[in-house]
């Protein structure tokens, strides 16, 4: 049953866990640090996420340096 459960859900468990161990960090410095630490949940979860649905990486990093090099191109003269 455990397997089962690790092979659809283990990425989204590790990104939240992930997520709250960073989190409780700034949970311990003070009140708005909890506003960051939702939100390093939610990267976690959505990270985790994509691992278990097996898309491929959240960024296409090759698609985004392409993009930013036609918006700033910064050939020499």
């Amino acid at each position: 049953m455990w397997r089962i459960w690790w092979d659809n859900y283990g990425g989204r468990t590790l990104g939240v866990a992930a997520g709250m161990l960073c989190g409780l960090i700034y949970l311990i410095v003070g009140f708005w640090d909890m506003l960051f630490c939702a939100l390093l949940v939610g990267i976690g979860f959505a990270v985790g996420k994509q691992r278990d649905e097996r898309r491929g990486p959240l960024f296409h990093w090759g698609r985004l340096t392409e993009w930013l090099s036609d918006r700033w191109p910064g050939g020499r003269s």
